[in-house]
């Protein structure tokens, strides 16, 4: 039965659901890290780049079969875009890869893609806190075999040698790196980041994303050179984060049946009363994106996923956020634009944290959780619901079980469900 809006409701009630349904949905916050940021022209650009392969070099791993889960065969080079494995159709996440948990781009990543909906609304980014700002995360996958199996050597290339126009009418001059005495000359199958027999899954120095020693072509040259080229690559990133900035899943039912201009069931509207009341969800998942962009230890155990990857051994935010720090690229470097304070040290509650995730949208999701090891929203809110798993993960669980019942776990499903909306078309 469909009922009226805000049918029956509490003054409490109302006021913590209009906490998360505001009049209008607010824009992602300014990002003083990059200066073009909500330049329009910047996230054009960033959009062209976000579907674009011709940045990555060739898929390494077998389970690469040409198939519809894969991105073409072994061996094939310009194949990986940031669309491959943050599909439009599918909410920004990866609806592609068998089992649709971790992908599968040059190789198999760890963690399940995130949904790329609202992610302007973050300041730390990844499940673990490892970026502290869009700009500078594309340096992961570019110089990661697993994922690009690039360098920022040869993306710079690829920039200048196809888009340099349009890189040059926003950012302004290229560095002359078709200058082979400068700046080594890569290709698709040599892209300067390659693995090493010691360790095949290694590139650019193993998992130093974003430090000195990124290729030893990207290394034998001059450290004003070397800077030219990050700074290539960071612009890269501003674009590709204007773009991602305006990504949003938008309204939903929820919000109309706030307002008075939809209706919701009654086992949705129990959902919506139980979310900001007994189950206690928004002590997490606040605000008008349903999350703190916090980062919480939910005492999952690792479990097989996909291609029988277990995972035994993530820290989560505790190496995360160390990294970040680390990171010469990070927002109180100088490639920053500002710094507005974000980049924090992990401490003791980072140990097996990983940050909360918008719910706007969630429903599309075709698995849950940092390794999509939950695959439905009824298995989602039981796990909460239960206070997680009783040991086997690293740090401290904050979770503790609740009272509640199979009904009241569909019930919180189906607000859950209400959250949907298109969001933006392919």
């Amino acid at each position: 039965m469909l009922l009226p809006a805000c049918d029956g409701l509490s003054p409490t009630e109302r006021q913590a659901l209009l906490v998360l349904s505001p009049p209008s949905l607010p824009a992602p916050p300014a990002d003083v890290t990059n200066r073009y940021a909500d330049d329009a022209a910047a996230a054009a650009l960033g959009k062209t780049w976000f579907f674009e392969t011709g940045f990555s070099g060739a898929l390494l791993d077998g389970d690469n079969d040409g198939g519809v889960h894969a991105l073409g065969n072994k061996g094939d080079t310009g194949k990986v875009a940031c669309a491959g494995c943050h599909q439009p159709e599918a909410g920004f996440l990866d609806g592609r890869t068998l089992g649709q948990q971790i992908s599968l781009a040059s190789g198999w990543g760890s963690r399940r893609a995130p949904s790329l909906l609202d992610v302007g609304q973050a300041k730390l980014v990844m499940w673990d806190g490892r970026h502290d700002a869009l700009y500078n995360q594309p340096f992961g996958p570019i110089e990661s075999t697993l994922e690009m199996n690039s360098s920022r050597l040869y993306v710079a290339q690829q920039i200048f040698a196809r888009f340099r126009a349009q890189y040059e009418a926003v950012f302004g001059p290229m560095p002359p790196l078709d200058d082979a005495a400068r700046f080594p000359a890569l290709d698709a199958v040599h892209t300067g980041c390659q693995p090493s027999s010691a360790d095949p899954k290694a590139a650019c120095n193993g998992t130093r994303h974003g430090m000195p020693g990124d290729g030893a072509e990207y290394d034998s040259m001059t450290p004003d050179d070397q800077s030219a080229v990050t700074r290539v690559v960071v612009n890269f990133g501003k674009a590709l984060g204007a773009y991602e900035r305006t990504l949003s899943c938008g309204t939903s039912r929820f919000d109309a049946w706030m307002h008075g201009s939809g209706t919701l069931s009654d086992e949705e509207q129990r959902g919506a009363r139980l979310f900001v009341g007994k189950a206690g969800c928004t002590s997490c998942h606040s605000g008008p994106y349903m999350s703190d962009q916090a980062f919480h230890n939910l005492g999952m155990k690792p479990a097989v996923v996909a291609v029988v990857f277990l995972d035994a051994n993530d820290h989560g935010a505790a190496t995360g956020l160390a990294a970040a720090v680390a990171d010469p690229l990070n927002v109180a470097g100088v490639f920053s634009d500002g710094n507005d304070g974000r980049l924090v040290p992990p401490n003791s509650a980072s140990e097996g944290a990983f940050r909360t995730p918008t719910l706007r949208c969630v429903g599309k999701r075709p698995s849950l959780m940092h390794t999509g090891q939950l695959r439905t929203l009824d298995d989602a809110v039981g796990f909460h619901t239960r206070g997680g798993d009783a040991n086997g993960y690293f740090g401290k669980n904050e979770l503790t079980a609740l009272d509640l019942g199979p009904s009241d776990v569909a019930a919180l499903s189906a607000f859950l469900r209400a959250l949907d909306r298109p969001g933006v078309t392919p």
